[in-house]
């Protein structure tokens, strides 16, 4: 019979395509780790995985194998987390996925609170880029993830708690450094800098603007505080949102700030989980806090 452990194993497998950092993943020795995969595939009676001193490849019939072996995985956890859900709110580990556009300026905001609130939490962070994140919440290696919408996310539920608008942030030498309300039509859009392709924040500004993204920008950056330093050096101008602009300027008294005078709200932060997350209520309390330390730390434009 073979075993969840062994599917387990199979799937650390075929996320690192490596025996021993798929062994070091699950907590076991390397010989451990083999010598179950292997005696799974005498069972199966076919290779899940082709290996060799060099690289571990899986085999079509692997695919299937480790297609239904999530599968499995995951209804598997969701029985573990009913036992959980019994539990006081927030009283177990939950693993929490966040962009980097807004981890860095959100946790110091809710971590406190949620210390308070809920000692007996363990949270796990796992910074990455939102499609990154949106395939880990499908798969189950997150309970859930925050994400920045408008984003692709079919087939998964999604709490939304907090919508904001940008703000334009350039040098105070900039002749339009002195406004406090600005229009897309108005920047300069060749000094423009944004963050590179990949952020979905690139996306949502250049939607907020009404721009292609093929426009062409002077400069891009793989962080919103790589940016800010460029403004400083009166490279350009960038774009950021509400919740990171306080951080990301109060330090330097050389840059200005204004309200991008456009529809908006310019993007909208939310929770998303698979359907079947049998923790949803839990959920709705990160929502609720999360909503609530915002509206009291985050000042109106």
């Amino acid at each position: 019979m073979i075993s969840l452990k062994q599917l387990t194993y199979a799937i650390a497998v075929s996320k690192t395509l490596h025996f021993k950092k798929a062994a070091e993943a699950c907590s076991v020795s390397q010989s451990a780790l083999s010598t179950a995969l292997t005696e799974m595939e005498k069972q199966l009676g076919f290779q899940v995985f082709e290996r060799d001193n060099k690289k571990v490849l899986i085999t079509p019939l692997g695919q299937e194998v480790l297609a239904k072996a999530q599968t499995i995985k995951l209804h598997m956890d969701d029985i573990l987390k009913l036992s959980e859900s019994q539990e006081s709110p927030l009283s177990y580990p939950i693993s929490i996925g966040i962009i980097p556009t807004i981890a860095p300026y959100l946790l110091p905001m809710v971590l406190p609170a949620l210390s308070r609130d809920y000692p007996k939490l363990q949270l796990h962070i796992e910074e990455e880029q939102s499609h990154v994140l949106v395939d880990m919440v499908r798969r189950g290696d997150i309970d859930t993830a925050i994400l920045a919408l408008p984003f692709a996310c079919e087939g998964l539920l999604s709490f939304e708690f907090w919508q904001e608008d940008f703000y334009w942030v350039t040098h105070h030498d900039d002749s339009l450094a002195n406004k406090s309300e600005i229009a897309a039509n108005e920047l300069e859009q060749s000094k423009l800098m944004l963050l590179k392709e990949g952020h979905c924040l690139k996306d949502h500004a250049l939607a907020a603007c009404k721009l292609h993204s093929d426009t062409q920008h002077s400069l891009s950056a793989t962080s919103l505080n790589t940016l800010i330093q460029l403004v400083a050096a009166k490279l350009g101008s960038t774009l950021v949102p509400h919740m990171a602009l306080e951080q990301l300027i109060s330090s330097n008294h050389n840059l200005a700030k204004a309200h991008l005078n456009e529809p908006g709200p310019h993007r909208r932060i939310a929770f998303i989980v698979r359907p079947n997350y049998t923790a949803l209520n839990n959920i709705e309390l990160l929502k609720t806090l999360f909503k609530r330390e915002l509206l009291m730390l985050l000042p109106e434009h």
